[in-house]
């Protein structure tokens, strides 16, 4: 396996005030890194860095984030829309907003899709259904058809999931991505990102508050808090031998999944 993301000593800051500061950390093709730490401790915007996604206010001040070897700090905007989506996807805390809430949900995901490989529509729609049924839905088709305010909360977030595995990339960042989902739900979506896992060799970075999502998920885990790295290692070390204090009240403190 070649290593497929790296962030070498990286600063983040917004308007000028530093809040991510001297982050490291590797990941190789088809492992899971999971990050966790409490809310406002920079776990969004380190990896939305990776995307280009800051805004204007948000600025990588120092260190390098480097995608298959290259760096992705200063690449031009046309090799950026073309890695965004195709090679690097991003499934977004809350899905619902970043849809059109006046076009169908198929309508926008075939669009998006179709920027990047050519595909007819009912090719586009057999791929979709097929996904979205894996997701738990059982009625796929209606979904496809809806606008976005027809659907609950976390229909969208699932609908979210599948938009950023329809183009099978290579690296996906994932931002709370089970959240808005009921516990049942929750273990649908795991399992399903583990499969494409498994069956591409997709890379996954996921930020979460759940600890039983990285417990089932990850290969290895960074813990956040006030915009530095309190602790980095493999999972099981991080989530049953924990080194720092911070760590261990952390790991007592938040919600776990069950999946028993």
């Amino acid at each position: 396996m070649g290593e497929i993301l790296r962030y070498d000593h990286v600063d983040i800051s917004y308007n000028g005030k530093t809040v991510v500061r001297d982050i490291s950390f590797s990941l190789e093709e088809g492992q899971i890194l999971g990050i966790v730490g409490e809310s406002g401790s920079g776990k969004s915007t380190l990896i939305r860095a990776a995307m280009g996604l800051l805004g204007p206010t948000g600025l990588v001040t120092r260190g390098d984030i480097l995608y298959k070897g290259k760096t992705v700090v200063d690449i031009s905007a046309n090799e950026r829309r073309r890695i965004n989506g195709e090679e690097i996807a991003m499934v977004f805390q809350n899905a619902g907003s970043s849809f059109c809430p006046i076009r169908k949900v198929g309508d926008q995901l075939y669009e998006s899709v179709k920027e990047h490989k050519r595909i007819t529509r009912e090719a586009f729609y057999s791929e979709a259904e097929e996904l979205l049924g894996r997701l738990g839905f059982e009625d796929s088709r209606r979904i496809l058809d809806s606008y976005p305010f027809e659907l609950s909360g976390g229909m969208q977030q699932r609908v979210g999931i599948a938009a950023a595995m329809l183009l099978r990339p290579d690296l996906m960042l994932a931002d709370e991505p089970t959240s808005a989902l009921d516990v049942s739900v929750q273990k649908q979506a795991v399992e399903e990102m583990l499969l494409v896992r498994r069956q591409l060799g997709t890379a996954i970075v996921i930020v979460t508050h759940n600890i039983g999502v990285v417990g089932a998920m990850a290969d290895q885990v960074l813990v956040m808090a006030h915009g530095e790295c309190a602790e980095y290692g493999k999972t099981d070390q991080v989530l049953h031998h924990p080194r720092e204090a911070y760590t261990k009240v952390l790991m007592d403190s938040v919600p776990r999944l069950r999946t028993g």
